[in-house]
């Protein structure tokens, strides 16, 4: 009986994603004037730091940063690939559709998408006004669609791609004492969305959703100060993709 040989004499190769291209969309914030603002930071960036260590070329996506083209250059510096900073507002289906069709272009393919663009609100829900859940709503969930949306024309062109949207911890639980309704229902409807497109594009791409627990970033700056952290266990963006990082890698592979 013949049987079958390994393809790669070093498990690691399996989880090597060099000659990948992964475009990464960037958390965003509400300024102190009340504008939706975002770019590489967060968890966002410490994901694009970690694909490019697995290989990938990188390409971040982000909407108002004065830093993403650094960035964008200590990345690939430090890892030795390719990586380029494009501005877009998720939220715009035309402008998130315009920066993946360059990014496509400028680097030959796609292969990657992560979804990860998100903002949150300390609001009782009795008090939301239409544009405050409106808002958040258009980058977590309508942001997250258009994202994968521009993304999945070309994997169906190509016949192959990977999507990862970022979800939360959230999507299943109710955050105390954080008074986010608007965050939590946005981030279930993501994981939900991503079930639903894992089916309907099951023939030419992968989806997947992560869900990360509880993440001290700045978008978190809108709760209180104290943020419930007394009784909450807190991680920093970088032990996020230190957990993140083998879950998030595993699914973009093809062993899977």
């Amino acid at each position: 009986m013949v049987l079958a040989q390994p393809e790669n004499k070093h498990v690691l190769k399996a989880f090597d994603l060099t000659g990948k291209v992964a475009a990464i969309t960037g958390r965003h914030i509400y300024t102190s004037d009340g504008h939706v603002a975002g770019g590489a930071r967060g968890i966002g960036l410490e994901v694009s730091k970690a694909l490019a260590e697995a290989g990938a070329d990188i390409a971040i996506i982000y909407s108002t940063s004065k830093h993403a083209d650094t960035v964008a250059a200590e990345i690939a510096a430090a890892n030795n690939v390719r990586a380029a900073a494009y501005q877009a507002d998720v939220r715009n289906q035309s402008d998130i559709e315009r920066a993946i069709q360059q990014i496509a272009q400028a680097f030959g393919k796609l292969d990657i998408i992560v979804a990860n663009s998100g903002i949150a609100a300390h609001q009782p829900a009795e008090d939301y006004t239409t544009e405050q859940w409106r808002d958040i709503m258009q980058v977590n969930l309508d942001g997250a669609f258009y994202t994968a949306q521009a993304a999945a024309r070309i994997f169906k062109k190509q016949g192959f791609g990977n999507v990862i949207f970022t979800a939360s911890v959230s999507a299943s639980l109710v955050n105390l004492p954080q008074k986010q309704a608007a965050y939590n229902a946005s981030k279930a409807a993501v994981v939900q969305l991503a079930k639903c497109l894992a089916v309907e594009w099951v023939d030419f791409c992968r989806v997947n959703c992560i869900s990360p627990g509880f993440i001290e970033t700045d978008m978190l700056d809108v709760h209180p100060k104290d943020g419930g952290k007394s009784g909450t266990a807190w991680s920093l963006p970088r032990d996020c993709c230190d957990v993140c990082l083998g879950v998030m890698v595993y699914m973009l592979t093809s062993i899977v």
